[in-house]
């Protein structure tokens, strides 16, 4: 079978052509939502060299094709995807905004729940990474004393695209640089030593999250949440393209109950994006909600 590329195979040379850049560049758009621009071609040259060597393939068409055709090219696409997206992040996270949501905006849905006698409270961390923004939201609904009550379920799901932060994320250990913004008094309460500079999450919280590889683009898988009173994306559709941020905040839009809340970065907004959202000015912080 004849195939036809828009560049040819150049043995030896395994730098990125312009084409062959906008090829992987398509190719990584159409599975994460992330548009890299001419200005990322150093970035992603370097990160896909190191893939192409750990497969030990001459040069860098050779690794597109197999990304293509190659009968693992899914299990190598999930590996590429973990390698080109970022993963940083640490617990307490732009902290404001997450003390705005344990003060505030917890105890207003609980206050309307309880009202209409409908006492589950659903919590999305989409984007999660390696887990550090579930589990501290976790550890600050455990601060509400009215929420440990057996009448009261909190369902927290957690999700990304990358299958390795998922699974840092599950293992739940880490080292300094994610409790850089959090108060001693957590770690000595939810963590246990389990080495030099290394603390393992506890398993009372641990238990609290259910992660899942998700992809917040993808409208038919979000339908498995059902009905949520909280969504927190932070600091993951700033590296979407604006069609990708408008289909993303509609999925949000649709698996949000009325009345229900977005937190998003404090680098971004919904300004042009969606009108289906009100910015609240709360004590803490500003967020959305449906």
């Amino acid at each position: 079978m004849n195939r036809s590329f828009p560049w040819t195979f150049d043995q030896g040379k395994p730098s990125l052509t312009d084409d062959l850049f906008a090829s992987f560049a398509e190719l990584i758009y159409r599975h994460t939502g992330i548009r890299f621009g001419p200005e990322s071609k150093f970035v992603l040259e370097r990160r896909l060299l190191h893939r192409m060597r750990a497969l030990e393939l001459p040069d860098l068409h050779r690794y597109y094709y197999h990304l293509l055709y190659h009968p693992e090219r899914e299990a190598e696409l999930e590996v590429l995807i973990d390698v080109v997206t970022t993963h940083e992040t640490y617990f307490f996270r732009e902290k404001n905004q997450l003390i705005c949501l344990r003060d505030e905006i917890i105890p207003m849905l609980m206050e309307r729940k309880a009202r209409d006698g409908n006492l589950l409270l659903k919590i999305w961390s989409a984007g999660c990474s390696t887990g550090e923004e579930p589990y501290t939201v976790a550890m600050l609904i455990d601060e509400i004393p009215e929420l440990q009550s057996p009448e009261w379920k909190v369902m927290i799901y957690a999700s990304d695209i990358s299958a390795r932060a998922l699974q840092a994320a599950r293992d739940g250990v880490y080292g300094p640089s994610s409790f850089r913004d959090m108060e001693p008094r957590y770690l000595k309460k939810y963590f246990q030593p389990v080495g030099e500079n290394r603390y393992r999450i506890s398993e009372d919280i641990k238990k609290r999250i259910m992660f899942g590889k998700i992809n917040i683009l993808d409208t038919s898988r979000l339908v498995l949440f059902g009905r949520l009173d909280v969504i927190l994306c932070r600091n993951v559709i700033i590296y979407f393209d604006l069609e990708s941020k408008k289909r993303a905040i509609d999925n949000f839009y649709q698996r949000l109950c009325p009345g229900g809340f977005l937190l998003l970065g404090h680098s971004e907004s919904l300004l042009g994006l969606d009108p289906r959202f009100h910015l609240e000015h709360l004590k803490n912080d500003m967020v959305y909600r449906k």
